[in-house]
């Protein structure tokens, strides 16, 4: 999102990403789009969109504390954030606590804390956070408990959208020197 376009967006929202310092992002439905493809021998693949991988190289590189947090377990989340140099919580059974822990690690409030989920194990973190983001395509009943929903769905470039938000609140231009995802 370029800084122009911030004029656009409710002051309130504004307000709430300038103060976010560690953004936290469901896998399945907001980084993919939520389709689980598995082969013969259940092992899962799923796929991530560049610029969503682009964006949280971004929100590091401005000091914004980047983590993957899913109910699912398996390899492929550890994979890609570890390609990312992004924290990832696998199996989780409660989000918002895996999100206090981080915050109490950080020694920030959950003021301080984005979360972007699309379904009902994210309403919970998506109610008690400083900034609550869901795709276009979330479910209604995750959606009403939101406090921005992007243009685009999961896995399409959702997650791109909450880091530019972020970013730009910020005053973070991205620099184009070395930038790579």
């Amino acid at each position: 999102m370029p800084l122009s376009h911030l004029h656009a967006l409710d002051e309130d929202l504004i307000a709430r990403a300038s103060r976010v310092r560690l953004a936290c992002f469901d896998v399945d439905g907001t980084l993919t789009d939520g389709r689980l493809y598995l082969d013969g021998d259940g092992r899962e693949q799923k796929a991530f969109h560049v610029q969503d991988g682009q964006g949280l190289v971004l929100l590091k590189r401005a000091g914004i504390e980047v983590a993957f947090i899913t109910a699912r377990g398996g390899t492929v989340a550890v994979a890609r954030g570890r390609e990312l140099g992004v924290q990832v919580f696998t199996g989780v059974k409660d989000k918002l606590a895996q999100v206090k822990t981080l915050c109490a690690g950080l020694g920030i409030s959950l003021d301080e804390v984005a979360f972007m989920g699309d379904d009902l194990p994210d309403v919970p973190p998506l109610q008690a956070v400083g900034l609550g983001i869901v795709p276009a395509n979330a479910h209604a009943w995750t959606a009403a408990h939101a406090h921005w929903r992007t243009r685009s769905t999961g896995g399409e470039g959702a997650a791109r959208e909450a880091c530019d938000l972020i970013l730009a609140s910020q005053g973070h231009a991205p620099s184009f020197e070395g930038v790579t995802a």
